[in-house]
């Protein structure tokens, strides 16, 4: 073939040549898009039975879903016109008005059942005014109508999912990934409609199985379990036409991944960058930056205001304002954490009763005091001291933060009034290792981490006075150029007067450039201000907020408030710990530090009384 030469006018003709696609062809284009995998049928065919109006929907699959998907429902089943006119592309009830910006339902393309039937074996029986009848379609092919008998409701049936395409077989994964996704499409479809009873089958044994009739808090309960119903707090707010509710748990209660965020809008399943992005911000000052929380989220709003048609799977929305919907989210979820700050997660007491076990105490004779593994309440200790590599403007709090624990003359300790159990975090009896507070609560104890409590503490003082007094800015004596492409610029000019407030000031510097004329005094001199406009362009493009700047000066007050807290080591006499459980109780976060550790365990009597076998 080296030798042969084609003329660009012969490659144009055989090449180039416009042409309408058969009907087969377009349909397994259109399944690449939308049916990429066994779970995005199961979604399709799920979502159709919603919108049918069945209360219960029964789904079952073999091999993941690739030999095999049966979705029942006892919706309101299809005539036999409908059943032809489903199967055919852009055929839908759903549209009534053919109004896209007003969509009541979850499907609305008319696009699932062609796509489905071209690349797979797929049978239909449904039954609609007590007159049932069957269809089926091969490879795009439609047989003809036959009556049956079957009850109101609809049956689809798809076998061999992709016999059609074989090359989309290769990037399918194991049965038990497929698996995986099916239960996990088939459980957000159960969180956002709890009134409807869906059971999930696979390979002949039951997985899944929740009834109709229930509410939100009592699905959530069953699909992700008693932890997250024990440790989540309820959201409830309305900002104008939108508004917000589900649950989020305490920052204690985490995850390594985002996988276990749920994001609903209007009932409606999603995985949208700007409602991941709000959640982030709104746990970035109570959570490192690697741990994810668990929250099931439901946006509601009027259908005109958000756009459903922008993702072949409709997994992404765009809403028409979306500094309100991020505005609320964020507010909202701060709000309530903020009320249940002192709140720690029930599993990390639960952990430590779990590994108590008698044969892990060694039996040895207890060290003496000089060891410095546990001092009684009434050991003296030292004040607690300000560390002197805290930052200069703000080290003179830190001082006066720790003169509450620090009495002006030593006084012989007595043992702390029975009262004093009746605080939330009762009262102090002794320290151990140095590092942990032993506390008598009415009906149990408390292990307080002495360095974790003061932290997060001393970083909440620290915020106040930064709010209270500004975020003190440095000029610059040159200001830093930093080109930028005209969508970045723009974009970041457009949030000039807040990233004002947090102290970089920035002006517009020919077409494709900004000038930043002052930066944050928090984050020194050696600040890398080329890096940071540029990050928080990507923020601004990914999420649409410039949460980054405010992350960065929050990890510096965490830095200063970690240097300037009380340290690991540090005696204290029981005045100095009771004062510090009291600072705890009357502060908001208090229930974990600022990486989102835990800062108490709380324990129950009952629960301390079954591990010695006296209940």
């Amino acid at each position: 073939m080296s030798g042969v030469f084609f003329p660009a006018a012969i490659l144009y003709d055989r090449l180039m040549r416009i042409r309408h696609l058969p009907e087969t062809l377009i349909n397994q284009i259109a399944a690449g898009e939308v049916i990429e995998r066994p779970a995005a049928a199961v979604k399709e065919l799920v979502e159709n039975a919603i919108d049918a109006g069945a209360d219960r929907i029964t789904v079952d699959i073999r091999n993941g879903g690739k030999s095999m998907i049966r979705v029942t429902d006892n919706g309101g089943g299809m005539t036999p016109e409908e059943m032809q006119a489903a199967l055919d592309r852009h055929a839908t009830s759903k549209l009534p008005g053919d109004d896209l910006l007003n969509i009541a339902h979850l499907g609305f393309r008319g696009e699932a059942l062609p796509s489905i039937g071209a690349v797979s074996r797929m049978t239909i029986r449904s039954c609609r005014n007590h007159e049932g009848w069957e269809l089926s379609v091969a490879g795009g092919k439609k047989s003809d109508l036959t009556p049956c008998a079957h009850p109101e409701g609809t049956v689809i049936t798809v076998r061999d999912l992709f016999y059609a395409t074989p090359a989309r077989l290769k990037f399918l994964k194991t049965d038990r990934a497929e698996y995986g996704a099916v239960k996990d499409t088939l459980s957000r479809l159960a969180m956002a409609f709890p009134a409807v009873g869906f059971t999930l089958v696979h390979d002949e044994k039951t997985v899944l199985s929740v009834p109709p009739g229930q509410n939100h808090k009592e699905r959530l309960a069953d699909l992700l379990g008693r932890d997250f119903y024990d440790n989540a707090l309820s959201i409830e707010a309305a900002r104008e036409d939108v508004h917000l509710s589900g649950y989020a748990s305490l920052p204690t209660y985490n995850r390594g991944t985002s996988q276990h965020q749920y994001l609903f809008v209007n009932g409606r399943p999603v995985r949208d960058k700007l409602i991941l992005g709000s959640l982030r911000g709104a746990y970035s000052d109570v959570l490192a930056h690697d741990r994810h929380a668990v929250a099931a989220l439901f946006v509601t709003l009027p259908a005109e205001q958000v756009d459903v048609n922008v993702h072949p799977a409709k997994a992404e929305v765009r809403f028409r304002d979306a500094a309100l919907v991020r505005g609320l989210i964020v507010s909202a979820i701060k709000h309530t954490l903020h009320e249940n700050g002192q709140r720690a997660s029930s599993t990390v007491s639960l952990q430590a009763l779990g590994r108590m076990q008698a044969s892990s105490l060694p039996l040895s004779s207890p060290r003496t005091q000089g060891s410095g593994s546990f001092y009684p309440s009434y050991q003296h200790g030292s004040r607690f001291r300000g560390n002197d590599n805290a930052h200069r403007q703000l080290s003179e709090s830190v001082h006066e933060f720790y003169s509450p624990f620090a009495p002006a003359a030593r006084k012989e300790e007595i043992a702390p009034p029975q009262e004093a159990v009746h605080h939330p975090l009762g009262a102090a009896r002794a320290q151990i290792h140095e590092n942990y507070i032993v506390a008598q609560t009415e009906d149990g104890l408390v292990i307080v981490d002495q360095h974790a409590a003061h932290e997060r503490l001393t970083y909440e003082r620290f915020k106040g006075q930064v709010a209270q007094n500004g975020i003190e800015r440095q000029g610059l004596l040159t200001p830093e150029i930093v080109e930028l492409g005209d969508t970045d610029r723009d974009r970041l000019l457009v949030c000039a007067p807040d990233l004002s407030r947090l102290g970089l000031e920035i002006e517009p510097f020919g077409p494709g450039a900004v000038a930043v004329q002052a930066v944050p005094a928090l984050l020194g001199g050696r600040a890398d201000i080329p890096g940071l406009i540029r990050d928080l362009c990507d923020e601004l493009a990914a999420q649409g907020s410039a949460q980054g700047l405010e992350d960065r000066i929050n990890d510096v007050l965490s830095t200063m408030a970690c240097h300037g807290s009380v340290r690991s080591g540090r005696r204290l006499t029981t005045e100095e710990m009771n004062a510090l459980l009291r600072q705890m109780e009357e502060n908001p976060k208090t229930g974990q530090c600022n990486h989102g550790r835990p800062t108490y365990i709380a324990l129950k009597l009952a629960d301390i009384e079954k591990l010695f076998g006296r209940r």
